[in-house]
């Protein structure tokens, strides 16, 4: 060797920067892991939305889908969580779902992450924490916190342009990964339109009756804390927000519109004969105004920037200091989830779905979420 010395100082520089990498590449591999879920009392099959489509074999976007099933016949409720994995509330909504339902009459079909992939990176420059912890009565347990679309790596390069398959509308090209831009899917599409085709096959082969679309909005967008209904679904809808009022939770019924194309609440009301719906809960985390991304945030939706966009008028609900925290989320998607069922069961007797060990709403709001979670086994 003509300089030793120049190669100990390679040597330790390539040291230290596998040091320096490797904390970073293990918490980047980390956010890979989904969080496990407990498939409660009243779970009698789990199956993958492969199954339903098999060109999601393999992929990442293949995901876990839960049937609950009673003894009595009756309709078929499909829920949907994780459209968007920056909205939490689906999934903890979802997974209360999993954990705690027990159907007496129809059946209960729940997708807690119906984009998975978007659940293995975080928003690029959106310094978003990638989970976060629900205290329970055992301890806690954590959840994922994810992206918005689909991760990019999986889908990779996006066009300049997204075209939707079905209607030929024409969207920004980062848009072919937005999971409710993409409904109802092609077989031969990139993978977000492959989910998307999964979960219209879902809905098809299992003649889903009322399929649910859990969201979240921060205050300034004009679904915020309403439900958007497909045509079909606008009067079981509005008997819905009766009941839910009766619970003290008010909510705005907004109906789908018809020349906005690649949405749950269109396509799948379209393609299919379920009555399809969306619904949305108060998040600032994915807002354009928001403060620190902090776990914080996530979970309490208390945020000063809002606070001060609302008292200005520029927000479609007034938010204010005290916030909107998680068990209330949680809890408005949830007790909606059981008034549909209810609705249905009392416009359709024969199409009912009867569910129970669901905690109310004022139990959410009392006891938190993390009183119904299960634990995990070891």
């Amino acid at each position: 060797m003509k300089n030793p010395a120049a190669v100990r100082r390679a040597i330790v520089l390539l040291v230290l920067g596998a040091l320096y990498a490797t904390p970073a590449a293990i918490a980047f591999i980390r956010q890979w892991q989904p969080e496990p879920i407990v498939a409660g009392p009243g779970v009698t099959k789990q199956v993958m939305l492969s199954d339903y489509f098999k060109g999601l074999r393999g992929t990442p976007g293949d995901t876990e889908v839960y049937i609950l099933e009673g003894r009595e016949p009756g309709g078929t409720i499909l829920v949907l969580g994780s459209t968007h994995p920056v909205e939490p509330a689906g999934l903890l909504a979802s997974v209360i779902l999993v954990e705690n339902a027990v159907v007496k009459k129809g059946r209960l079909i729940i997708v807690p992450r119906a984009n998975k992939s978007g659940y293995t990176a975080t928003e690029p420059g959106q310094g978003y924490p990638d989970r976060y912890e629900i205290k329970t009565d055992f301890g806690t347990r954590w959840f994922r916190f994810g992206m918005r679309n689909t991760n990019p790596i999986h889908q990779w390069p996006d066009p300049d342009v997204y075209t939707h398959y079905a209607s030929g509308q024409k969207l920004a090209g980062a848009e072919c990964g937005n999971l409710n831009r993409c409904h109802p899917g092609h077989p031969n599409g990139r993978l977000t339109d492959k989910i998307a085709y999964g979960i219209y096959q879902l809905i098809k082969q299992e003649n889903a009756d009322i399929s649910i679309d859990l969201h979240e909005a921060p205050p300034c967008r004009p679904l915020v804390n309403a439900i958007c209904a497909h045509e079909r679904a606008m009067d079981l809808s509005a008997y819905v927000t009766v009941l839910l009022e009766e619970q003290g939770i008010k909510i705005r019924l907004e109906a789908s519109p018809k020349n906005l194309r690649g949405l749950s609440h269109r396509e799948w009301g379209d393609s299919t004969d379920t009555m399809a719906l969306l619904m949305e809960t108060t998040s600032p985390m994915h807002g354009p105004l928001h403060g620190p991304a902090t776990v914080d945030l996530l979970l309490t939706a208390k945020d000063d920037v809002y606070v001060w966009a609302s008292k200005l008028g520029r927000t479609v609900q007034k938010h204010t200091e005290r916030g909107v925290p998680i068990e209330e989320r949680v809890g408005r998607h949830v007790t909606a989830i059981m008034c549909y069922a209810q609705a249905l069961s009392e416009m359709n007797p024969e199409k009912g779905v009867v569910i129970e060990g669901i905690p109310s709403y004022q139990e959410f709001l009392k006891n938190g979420v993390g009183h119904y979670l299960k634990p995990i086994a070891e």
